[in-house]
């Protein structure tokens, strides 16, 4: 039997989702974790301990995997800035782990750079451990993208990221589009293979709609956008409310609501994100308050719920690598309209799973999401088109894909 070590150093995968640091990277690891232990796989999942009341060692995979929370720096959540330097007192945690269950493992995939890092010193004191890693967002295409010098990715989280990968045995990729990137970015040889992310999809399927808007507390003849996602700059949610202010002359006498799922809406000013509040200002400002409902987290088991509710769903992203997101709502049929940058380029298509179209356009996204509230044939073909697409994306497949690379590197 095969034995992995997952490192999710900065980031739980049973965290709730839309927190500051909680998204796609989460549910990949959660569900990656599950669907390899049904294979019969061992996986033990370490992160790093933010809350000192959570057990150390948790069993909620299933299939005897764990997901171990190692005390690594102050047991709370920390600035990115800050996790750095508690990066070699986690190694020395995961290491005792092993020791104290007398456990070797056959491969170490990592997620995300800090966690490649910490790959590295494992692989070296465990005698070459061969590692497999996965990115999930890069430091120069964020770079690309910032608005702000508070948005840029400092110089040692590149310099991180070069070092990962000289030292990873395998790189997965989401997409065509990150391999490119690592290519012409990060000048990457050719240890790279790209392997989508895959979706539950005995957990997103359509719910019928009339149901799913009364679980929601939607009326049966209400129109809803969703937005799920960190609420972050790179998010570009002031360009759908931008849109959805367009819409609001155009469907007067219809009115569309936009929820957005994600972040802390009910912080206090003081503690409230910055993007957070600019995005209430901005709402206030074009008098879209009526129609503009934050909703904060949300479980991922009422997701389904919320995807099988809306109309569709909009990913406006300056940067996304993939975009689960994207892949969540067509599993449940819920079309997609999406900016046209990174992974999304490539997991919507356009015309028959959803739209995509330029970032940064409001008025172009206001006229997408017209038509597709409005031609009802469209939107019944394109969400039977996208349950359809989603299937290929089911975790069974693309578990088998990374199983493949786990064998190729185990000597």
């Amino acid at each position: 039997m095969l034995r992995i070590a997952m490192i999710s150093y900065h980031t739980c995968p049973l965290a709730t989702l839309g927190g500051k640091d909680t998204g796609g990277m989460n549910v990949y690891v959660r569900d990656l974790t599950r669907q390899l232990g049904q294979m019969g796989i061992h996986v033990d999942v370490f992160t790093r301990s933010q809350d000192d009341h959570v057990p150390h060692v948790l069993h909620e995979l299933g299939y005897g995997n764990r997901v171990v929370h190692v005390p690594a720096g102050p047991e709370h959540p920390i600035s990115k800035e800050e996790l750095v330097n508690y990066i070699p007192e986690f190694v020395e945690g995961v290491k005792s782990f092993a020791c104290e269950k007398g456990i070797k493992y056959d491969i170490i995939h990592s997620h995300y750079w800090m966690s490649g890092l910490a790959a590295a010193s494992l692989s070296d004191y465990w005698g070459g451990t061969p590692i497999v890693h996965m990115f999930h967002t890069l430091g120069e295409m964020k770079n690309r993208i910032a608005r702000t010098e508070a948005e840029r990715e400092s110089e040692y989280r590149i310099n991180g990221e070069k070092q990962v990968l000289r030292r990873a045995d395998r790189v997965v990729v989401a997409t065509v589009a990150e391999l490119t990137q690592l290519r012409f970015l990060y000048k990457a040889n050719g240890n790279m293979v790209v392997i989508p992310p895959g979706v539950d999809v005995s957990h997103f399927y359509p719910i019928p709609a009339d149901e799913a808007k009364m679980y929601v507390g939607l009326k049966p003849e209400d129109r809803m956008v969703l937005f799920v996602g960190r609420i972050e700059p790179l998010k570009g949610v002031d360009t759908l409310i931008q849109a959805m202010s367009y819409l609001q002359l155009k469907e007067k006498n219809r009115p569309v609501h936009l929820a957005i799922i994600g972040g802390d809406p009910a912080a206090s000013p003081e503690e409230m994100s910055a993007e957070m509040a600019r995005l209430q200002k901005l709402c206030d400002d074009l008098a879209v308050g009526q129609t503009v409902v934050f909703l904060g987290k949300r479980d991922q088991d009422k997701l389904p719920y919320y995807y099988s509710a809306a109309q569709l769903v909009v990913m406006p992203s300056h940067y996304e690598s993939f975009g689960m997101v994207a892949l969540e709502a067509m599993a449940c049929g819920t079309p997609v309209i999406a900016s046209e940058v990174g992974g999304l380029a490539y997991l919507v298509r356009d015309g028959e799973t959803g739209f995509t179209i330029p970032d940064q356009e409001p008025e172009e996204l206001c006229d997408k999401i017209s038509w597709l509230l409005n031609d009802k044939q469209l939107h019944e073909t394109m969400s039977a088109r996208a349950v359809e697409y989603a299937q290929d994306y089911a975790w069974e497949k693309i578990a088998k894909q990374i199983v493949e690379v786990y064998e190729g590197l185990v000597k």
